[in-house]
């Protein structure tokens, strides 16, 4: 394990690096580094502190880049250790790119790929606790995505964890992919009509870049091309508490006087490029069905069910609806990093015999404190599958809330992290 240590204002912080196995099942052959940053409070270097372990959302990104004492992590180092943990395959840890894996077969990429879903991210960090403080329990914090790695953490090794703590992230324990996307699409559905219900002026401005892009090419700035398809994908960003402004106010500048007539502006679509991540993420892409998926194949899921939900194919005079979190095939055509993956991509939604993710014989005898934030309109984590899940594990308490949206711990996390951290022990 090799660690370096640098300070901030209001932050020490000290990377360390551990060498551990692809394949559990197989731990003499290949390796990868996982990266994790741990950040005390200034003075507090040599204190018997507890750690607190945190699982970013995604899957697919790293963990948060502290560049100062504020937030969630303001309030975590008044009496933590805090662990900021780059799941396998993300941010400083060995990388998932195409660049990383392009000279693999589509079956290699495929076969090595499938080896970084919640519970192998969970193996790794009970690898971790083991090297860092042996049999002492920790706790942990899992936003999201990472509220699924914990679910999973507390199926599979209950007696690591002191408490759990989840915003926005308790999945169903046994719901198919199907499932999950047959509840989804409707909650993007409501999404947009609140959306244009704030900005009415941008139903004709969406169908008229959507009319464009159908008749035209449209570059971008940094390569690939902008498809209709493309563009409402920044509906992705509609579960945020900040996500309607952000789409909005982008669309405003979508267009140009120049040399020809009007044309798209060239700001409008550098900023297009970079609020999308699937280009420099493509774990999200590439496993985000198979967040989902437990010995069946997720085969497509949220292209299969799109047709379902007619609003999604309007007509001439209905609004154009942008889409959420889902993924598609077409995806693997038309952005330049996820090209290199997409036979891989096809063998992964093909896969049938995937792991089960939680032990629900396990759960239904917890006995860790769980206390969760559940938010009400959540766009991505579907409210009542967590209620569901929640009367199947015991000693979860749930903080159902419709003050935030589903980046709650990212707008108030000062907040929302004293009150889980209160209900976990009894306080409220």
């Amino acid at each position: 394990m090799n660690t370096i240590t640098h300070h901030i204002p209001g932050l020490t912080l000290t990377s360390r690096r551990f060498e551990l196995p692809v394949d559990y099942a197989n731990p003499s052959a290949a390796k990868i580094n996982v990266f994790a940053r741990e950040v005390v409070a200034p003075g507090k270097e040599s204190a018997d502190l507890p750690y607190l372990v945190f699982f970013q959302g995604g899957p697919g990104s790293g963990a948060p880049r502290p560049t100062g004492s504020s937030g969630w992590i303001k309030r975590a180092v008044q009496e933590f250790r805090v662990l900021l943990l780059d799941q396998r395959g993300t941010g400083a840890s060995t990388p998932i790119t195409a660049q990383s894996l392009r000279h693999l077969t589509p079956e290699a990429q495929a076969d090595y790929l499938q080896h970084f879903r919640a519970d192998n991210i969970v193996r790794d960090a009970e690898a971790i606790r083991q090297t860092l403080i042996g049999d002492t329990p920790w706790s942990i914090l899992g936003q999201s995505f990472g509220g699924f790695c914990a679910m999973n953490y507390l199926s599979s090794a209950p007696e690591a964890l002191k408490e759990v703590l989840i915003t926005g992230g308790i999945p169903s324990l046994t719901r198919t992919v199907d499932d999950v996307y047959r509840a989804t699409y409707p909650r993007v559905m409501a999404k947009n009509r609140s959306f244009y219900e704030r900005y009415p002026d941008d139903v004709q401005r969406v169908r008229e870049i959507v009319q464009h892009l159908a008749r035209y090419d449209v570059q971008l700035p940094g390569g690939g091309r902008l498809t209709a398809q493309r563009f409402l994908q920044l509906g992705l960003s509609f579960g945020m508490s900040d996500g309607f402004e952000a789409v909005h106010y982008l669309i405003e500048e979508a267009w140009v006087d120049g040399a020809h007539g009007r044309e798209m502006n060239w700001n409008f679509l550098s900023y297009i490029e970079h609020s999308q991540s699937f280009d420099t993420h493509p774990i999200y892409s590439l496993l985000q069905e198979a967040c989902y998926t437990q010995q069946v194949a997720s085969d497509w899921s949220a292209e299969r069910l799109l047709g379902e939900f007619r609003p999604f194919s309007p007509g001439p005079d209905d609004p154009v609806l942008f889409t959420g979190e889902m993924i598609y095939p077409w995806m693997f055509d038309t952005y330049p990093q996820l090209q290199p993956f997409k036979k891989a991509a096809d063998l992964l939604a093909k896969k049938t015999d995937w792991p089960m993710l939680y032990n629900v014989e396990r759960l239904c005898n917890n006995v860790v404190p769980v206390a969760a934030a559940v938010y009400y309109d959540d766009m991505y984590v579907h409210r009542e599958f967590s209620e569901e899940t929640a009367q199947i594990v015991p000693n979860v308490k749930l903080w159902v809330t419709s003050e935030y949206e589903h980046n709650g711990l990212r707008a108030d996390g000062e907040a929302v992290l004293d009150r889980l951290l209160k209900m976990a022990r009894g306080d409220l």
